[in-house]
């Protein structure tokens, strides 16, 4: 969508409005429609100078254009927006114009869509920058991407989102419905991280007095099933951070234990919870397969992190808590690594998975004092290095110095010894010729 848009359209407004009124009245008449012709309305309105009159009748009658034919269509919508953007306050007939467009474009059903996404961004472009009309035209363009399946086209344009709503200074509601409507297109779209993120996004819009709102809840267990059958979603940190998901404390307790189980637990207690409410994965949707996976990467990651003083992993404990044959034991540590949960290096000849770097699930006392513990040791080791090279450097400077007191010595004493030297009586030195 580029910032600005120009029509440029020849005519004056009453012989403009005259020509569109005249269109569509012919087009109503060709759709079996027995509405009375706007025209004359139109001009009357006009002739008495109540040009907002002559544009609400316009555009009420404007959905017509929507059946016109498609090499007419864009022309006509077109002058329709020029039309409109003469009256004082344009944006109350833009917003029908794009709920028009919004609907399916009968005259065209293979390349409505299209033609529809090419008028609204025109609408979208001729609006200010700054001004909050622009808002509906983004909703208008979001209903149309998502009729058509055709997400690829709105998605780069989606780095702007955040800069758009902060200069059109959109309240938390209007915000939310956004986000939703993207989530929702996105998902239609199959692209599952972004509908997660922007359903994420339409959560923290809630404020913490709704947070147990039938909306707030419906949002919440929407994400919450979606982080969960998300083959490589393992932090749901962002999850449990939300007021709105934390209610589902009450409203929806089993899905609550679930995602907590996700959270902190490992295979062990997720195999007591699905005894525990038998069936519950199956009745809700959940993907088990995708659950199962991710459970026993999340506990290999929980070891791993738990193995923080030895750094390596025999095979046979890997075994017992992922509850898998020792020969698949390689297979899970590179999938655990793969998907970026430890970092380290088999060792098939000692039988022993070497851990470099693990991440910890929940950050809480635990992880804290096992910090502490650690930057005490590299304190240590700091002051232990410290004083042995303050050890050596005095060692060095009194090395230095001794040397300099032996070199002045040597000097010295060979001055000595030249002074005695010429004290000496002369003698003579006969020298045979």
């Amino acid at each position: 969508m580029a910032p600005t848009t120009t029509l440029l359209i020849e005519g004056s407004f009453e012989e403009l409005i005259d020509e569109l009124s005249a269109y569509i009245d012919n087009l109503r008449s060709e759709q079996g429609k027995d509405d009375a012709p706007i025209q004359q309305q139109v001009g009357d309105a006009v002739k008495d100078g109540k040009k907002d009159d002559a544009l609400k009748k316009l555009v009420s009658a404007s959905d017509a254009l929507n059946g016109a034919p498609e090499k007419e269509l864009t022309a006509a919508y077109n002058l329709l927006i020029h039309i409109v953007k003469q009256a004082d306050n344009p944006n109350m007939y833009l917003a029908r114009i794009c709920q028009n467009l919004s609907k399916p474009i009968t005259s065209s059903p293979v390349n409505g869509a299209g033609l529809a996404l090419s008028l609204l961004s025109t609408v979208f472009n001729v609006i200010p920058a700054d001004d909050d009309a622009r808002y509906h035209a983004l909703k208008a363009i979001v209903a149309v991407i998502q009729s058509s399946r055709n997400f690829e086209t709105l998605k780069p344009q989606l780095k702007h989102l955040d800069k758009w709503l902060e200069t059109w200074e959109m309240d938390e509601e209007d915000q939310r419905s956004l986000y939703i409507s993207i989530s929702d297109v996105a998902k239609d779209a199959e692209d599952v991280e972004s509908s997660y993120q922007y359903l994420i996004r339409a959560l923290r819009t809630i404020p913490s007095d709704e947070a147990s709102s039938k909306e707030a809840q419906e949002y919440s267990l929407r994400a919450l099933k979606a982080a969960l059958n998300h083959p490589t979603h393992f932090d749901f940190q962002d999850l449990t951070a939300l007021d709105s998901i934390q209610a589902l404390r009450n409203s929806e307790p089993v899905y609550f234990q679930l995602l907590e189980v996700f959270t902190s637990e490992i295979l062990d207690d997720y195999n007591d919870f699905k005894d525990e409410h038998d069936g519950f994965i199956a009745g809700s949707g959940l993907d088990a397969d995708v659950l199962n996976r991710k459970m026993r990467l999340l506990t290999l990651a929980s070891i791993a992190a738990s193995a923080h003083q030895t750094r390596a992993l025999p095979y046979s404990q890997i075994s017992k808590n992922l509850q898998v044959p020792a020969e698949d034991v390689e297979m899970w540590v590179i999938d655990v690594i793969r998907a970026g949960l430890v970092e380290g290096k088999l060792s098939q000849l000692n039988k022993t998975f070497l851990i470099h770097r693990s991440t910890y699930r929940v950050f809480g006392d635990n992880q804290w004092r096992e910090v502490d513990a650690r930057l005490q040791m590299w304190r240590n080791s700091l002051l232990g290095v410290l004083s042995v090279v303050r050890n050596e450097k005095e060692a060095f400077i009194q090395a230095k110095e001794q040397e300099a007191r032996e070199a002045e010595a040597k000097v010295n004493g060979n001055a000595g010894m030249g002074g005695a030297f010429r004290r000496q009586p002369q003698r003579a030195v006969e020298v045979d010729e």
